[in-house]
């Protein structure tokens, strides 16, 4: 499908907060699209459609059916977001069965019936591959669910189907192009079709901000999920390692991966993690409370804010809310990294990694994949470089095959600096030395355009989510308003363990903020009334004059 620009109108993008309130910044924007905002139950958060589906409102089934309406008019056609890369074929029939046991009686489970859309890095045993959006993985149809799958399912998800991703969840290119695969093509920001929709769990952003599912699961190594939750304008949580289980997702490292819910609201967010979760999380949902700010310590982390005006204005407005929530912020101005050549340590640490726990979920895929090991994809992207290398190269494939992986001698002592260097000697140092119980920054900087030409090219970063990435700490975005119609968010981390405490916070401000963009679906920021009227050329001459410039006594 090829990517076509839509003409719209010069009409401003709703905030919309997960209270209904109106943003701070409401006065920047105006309505999304009609022809493309949600009118039906599309348009409503994940808790709001299991409480409709546990009253009998609604069924599974219609749910899933105007999900899959939604999916073909919006991402299949119309702005042609391509979130969305594989259907289900067997959804509706899950969907069906589940109706059907609600009608006899039975507890469904927490999420009810409600579609779920999971990245397609991630194992179902339904008759969809797992491809990574890679052509080498086109034919790899999973025996079993891995078992985030399977606790989804158990607690009565539907998986309605699988989204598009930065092919190899970012990690096969230094110059790569975010939300690009070969299989699924490029994925498009339903807030700016021409803005990257970041990575890796591009389409697990996008769909959720466009109203295809009640919610998706994106992965994380680096910073996939929280990039995309930001510049798409939803909630991400990124947990613990090891909170939700590794198995079953195609890998990078055993040090951070980890998958994690991207929704609309946080409590959307609470129950899917309690869903996909390897222990219990019950208290995850009790804790949520618009009182969980309260005595709060939380540290500013200044030094990550950036010089855009803009985003400073968002981020000093989402403390305020915080101060009057309750919370005492505490000033950080400066994170010193006190392990040597601690960027270079932690990209190696990925690069080993991910040679050996690539090669041992190759190596265990049904016959029908034929690349086994890290070489044979290699050897295989060369041989079909018209398709897989059409825009960027294989320069960290060829990184990691160069690597003695796990087994290097010098690899625990290397993963070990890793994680100190984020958690110990990092997240964990500004907690005990300003003695604060969490930590805020913005979630990233402004989306840019997408460049098949560069590569990923992006402004001076805001944020600090590769500390919580690298330490394998929790770590949430929540929206907090948009700068001319591209979506920004506010980062919350704490320590290891912390997730249901980090929720809890993030849903305090949530409540009182109410900062959730709707796309506008525009295509470019040259479709904003107040861009367009300041890139046009002004004819000179023909400038009407101010009243307050004729001099006094004038008869002009």
């Amino acid at each position: 499908m090829s990517f076509r620009c839509i003409a719209l109108s010069a009409a401003a993008i709703s905030v919309i907060g997960a209270s209904g309130g109106p943003s701070a910044f409401a006065q920047d924007v105006v309505a999304a699209p009609s022809e493309y905002a949600p009118s039906d139950w599309t348009a409503r958060t994940l808790p709001e459609l299991v409480e409709a589906l546990n009253a009998g409102m609604v069924t599974s089934e219609a749910l899933v059916a105007a999900y899959l309406l939604r999916i073909e008019q919006i991402d299949q056609a119309g702005p042609e977001l391509q979130s969305v890369l594989t259907i289900n074929p067997d959804a509706l029939d899950q969907a069906r069965d589940i109706d059907a046991r609600r009608a006899n009686g039975e507890q469904i489970g927490l999420l009810a019936g409600v579609p779920i859309l999971l990245k397609d890095n991630i194992d179902t045993k339904d008759p969809m591959p797992t491809t990574a959006g890679a052509f080498a993985l086109a034919e790899n149809y999973a025996r079993t669910d891995a078992p985030l799958a399977a606790g989804i399912r158990a607690e009565g998800g539907v998986i309605l189907g699988k989204t598009n991703l930065s092919q190899w969840a970012n990690f096969r290119s230094l110059s790569s192009v975010s939300g690009w695969s070969a299989l699924g093509g490029q994925v498009h920001n339903p807030h700016m079709l021409d803005r990257t929709p970041c990575g890796s769990s591009s389409g697990s952003g996008a769909a959720i901000a466009a109203s295809l599912a009640a919610a998706s699961v994106g992965t994380e190594t680096n910073g996939s999920i929280i990039c995309p939750s930001n510049v798409n304008g939803v909630v991400g949580f990124k947990p613990t390692v090891g909170l939700v289980p590794q198995a079953g997702i195609v890998p990078i490292s055993s040090s951070q991966d980890t998958a994690g819910p991207m929704t609309k609201t946080v409590r959307g967010a609470a129950m899917l993690l309690q869903a996909m979760a390897v222990e219990s999380t019950e208290e995850v949902l009790s804790r949520l409370s618009d009182t969980a700010l309260q005595g709060t310590r939380i540290g500013v982390l200044r030094y990550s804010v950036g010089d855009n005006s803009d985003i400073q204005a968002r981020f000093d407005a989402a403390l305020a809310v915080l101060e009057a929530e309750g919370a005492t912020l505490v000033e950080i101005e400066r994170f010193d990294q006190t392990i040597d050549n601690y960027d270079e340590k932690s990209f190696g640490l990925l690069l080993h990694e991910f040679k050996s726990t690539l090669n041992a979920y190759l190596a265990a895929t049904p016959y029908t994949v034929k690349t086994r090991t890290l070489a044979d994809l290699i050897a295989f992207n060369e041989a079909h470089a018209d398709k897989e290398l059409a825009l960027f190269d294989q320069s960290i494939f060829k990184m990691a095959e160069d690597t003695k992986g796990m087994d290097d001698p010098g690899y625990p002592a290397l993963a070990a600096a890793v994680k100190a260097g984020a958690g110990s000697f990092g997240i964990d140092r500004m907690l005990r030395e300003y003695e604060v119980d969490f930590l805020v920054s913005p979630s990233g900087p402004l989306a840019p355009r997408i460049d098949y030409i560069n590569g990923d090219v992006w402004p001076d970063w805001s944020g600090a989510g590769s500390l919580a990435a690298k330490a394998g700490y929790p770590h949430l975005s929540v929206p907090m308003g948009e700068v001319h119609g591209i979506p920004i968010g506010l980062s919350f981390f704490g320590t290891a363990g912390s997730d249901a405490d980090v929720l809890a916070i993030g849903y305090d401000y949530e409540q009182a903020s109410g900062l959730r963009p709707e796309p506008g679906y525009l295509p470019s920021a040259d479709a904003r009334p107040e861009i367009l009227s300041a890139v046009r050329k002004s004819v000179v001459g023909h400038v009407e004059d101010d009243p307050a410039d004729t001099p006094a006594g004038s008869d002009e």
